[in-house]
């Protein structure tokens, strides 16, 4: 069998299982940290309940991935989950499901491992999202999660300094109300609401225009020139002020 006979065959195969996201619809990707748990809490001397050095890291990680050759119009970062918004018009290997799951989670498992000088794998996987309000709804969902995981880590952490175990821990949070959980930081002086911004809702990323002088050597003027710079949010808004920011980021990379 000659070789084109045989690479034909093949790939029928190899191809069999492809998917493509459909054109005009907004596509999500999550990735998250795989096996963490045992990173952070056993292999990892992190700050508890939560480390600026590991916030940095996501944080790094994902500025990497908005800029490793795909259109991404917002980055979102909590704990040890990262979630891209790409543009509508993204095309970036045809839009095929599996070559984008496997390069962003390579290109975030190399990012954060050479950040951080420790062997470190992501996960990841698509959301397809049909409208703008699905692609909101989503990051709200996301922020709703940041919120309620860190409430329940500020509260675990601190019982279990107390000298609780984890089982012991987990079984007294587990059945209790989020008024409640509040109650037990604010008896032993810890104000959830007067948290940092971060540990509570995430962090943002996006680009947009910024001004900047420059110099035209051939005129020998100084020039002001737009370009898109990453813009960092460490503190979020909440509610529907996040919902406005995430559909004006979304109208703007509409442009």
């Amino acid at each position: 069998m000659d070789f084109d006979t045989l690479d034909k065959k093949m790939r029928r195969f190899e191809q069999s299982l492809d998917r493509t996201m459909l054109d005009g619809i907004f596509v999500v990707a999550r990735l998250d940290g795989h096996g963490f748990t045992r990173l952070t809490k056993k292999e990892w001397d992190l700050e508890k309940p939560f480390d600026v050095g590991f916030r940095d890291a996501m944080i790094a990680t994902t500025k990497h991935l908005m800029d490793c050759g795909f259109r991404i119009v917002y980055g979102y970062t909590q704990s040890d989950e990262i979630s891209l918004l790409f543009h509508l018009q993204d095309d970036t290997f045809g839009r095929k499901e599996r070559k984008l799951i496997s390069i962003l989670a390579a290109e975030a498992s190399v990012a954060f491992s050479m950040h951080t000088n420790r062997f470190a794998v992501f996960d990841c996987r698509l959301v397809p999202l049909p409208t703008t309000e699905n692609v909101v709804d989503y990051f709200r969902w996301r922020q709703e999660d940041a919120h309620r995981n860190s409430l329940n880590s500020y509260c675990y952490w601190t019982l279990r300094k107390e000298g609780l175990s984890a089982s012991e821990t987990q079984k007294r949070i587990s059945r209790i109300s989020n008024s409640e959980k509040n109650e037990i930081l604010f008896e032993r002086g810890i104000n959830y609401n007067n948290l940092p911004s971060w540990q509570k809702r995430g962090v943002g990323l996006f680009f947009r225009d910024e001004q900047r002088q420059g110099y035209n050597p051939k005129t020998k003027e100084s020039v002001t020139f737009n370009r898109k710079a990453l813009h960092l949010i460490m503190e979020l808004p909440i509610g529907q002020e996040y919902s406005r920011m995430i559909a004006l980021i979304m109208e703007d990379s509409a442009r």
